[in-house]
């Protein structure tokens, strides 16, 4: 059974910083793309940033230069760290885990994140 749990959300005034993680389990997790996702009120779901198997990144244009995407094979763990955060960064934010251009596909139960002072 796979199992994606984030964790890291919470309340942060602008400015602040918030680390998210997410553990993966029942995948070959070291094969797979993991992504950061994210769903504000009213909107729809977008890709914050990804990382593949080889550890290439992406990023959307509102996370660079503030966010990173890291990924811990050993622990089977992706991690996004998000500095400067603003309020237009406040959402619930989801974790993916891709492969075989999307042939399998998994999601998070997500984690809220809220940027306000």
């Amino acid at each position: 059974q796979v199992q994606l749990v984030e964790s890291g959300g919470g309340l942060v005034q602008p400015g602040g910083s918030l680390r998210l993680s997410c553990a993966a389990s029942g995948v070959v997790f070291r094969l797979y793309e993991m992504g950061w996702y994210r769903r504000a009120p009213g909107k729809q779901r977008e890709l914050v940033a990804k990382i593949s198997s080889t550890s290439s990144t992406n990023y959307a244009d509102s996370a660079k230069a503030r966010f990173t995407i890291s990924r811990d094979n050993a622990k089977n763990t992706v991690y996004l760290q998000m500095n400067s955060l603003k309020p237009e960064d406040t959402a619930v934010y989801y974790c993916n885990a891709r492969w075989g251009n999307g042939l399998y596909n998994y999601w998070g139960q997500g984690t809220q994140v809220t940027v306000s002072s």
